[in-house]
């Protein structure tokens, strides 16, 4: 878990101190509106090739959180005729750090691994500081009690660029 903190904290300050032009946008922070709802930063190491870090939470009524820390490697390619749109594929891993609490006090908490593919599309408005994409994310979890395949990943993101 320390090792995976590191790396995270290491490509996050990478991004910080990207000074590589990418497509149109360099860098953006935003939210991802999906499952699970994350916090988001995308950044460009190269025209083609970016990184997005990101940070989900979900709860439940039940008693039952998890938190996701994940992070994407994804290979761009412009969509010809519309300008600022692309798609987009890659792979990443990520973390499921579980908690649980029934009404009757009992409880525990898990931890999981995912590995997982990404496809998507990615459009940059022209005129405004604005970047969208959507993507899906199937990931397979290994370890904890959601071991599996899961297709249902995925989110429509919206971010502010920093350029």
């Amino acid at each position: 878990m320390k090792k995976f903190t590191l790396l995270l904290c290491t490509l996050f300050l990478l991004g910080l101190a990207n000074n590589m032009k990418a497509q149109d946008y360099q860098s953006a922070i935003g939210l991802r509106l999906g499952y699970p709802l994350a916090a988001s930063y995308k950044f460009f190491i190269s025209d083609a090739n970016a990184i997005e870090l990101y940070l989900g939470f979900r709860t439940y009524a039940i008693g039952y959180t998890f938190l996701n820390p994940g992070v994407l490697f994804q290979i761009h390619n412009p969509i010809n005729g519309v300008d600022g749109l692309s798609w987009y594929y890659g792979a990443g891993v990520s973390a499921f750090l579980y908690s649980y609490k029934s009404s009757f006090g009992v409880g525990g908490s898990n931890f999981a691994f995912g590995l997982s593919g990404v496809i998507g599309l990615d459009y940059k408005f022209a005129d405004a500081p604005i970047n969208l994409s959507v993507d899906w994310i199937p990931t397979i979890v290994i370890g904890g009690d959601y071991a599996g395949f899961g297709g249902g990943n995925g989110a429509l993101a919206a971010r502010y660029t920093l350029n």
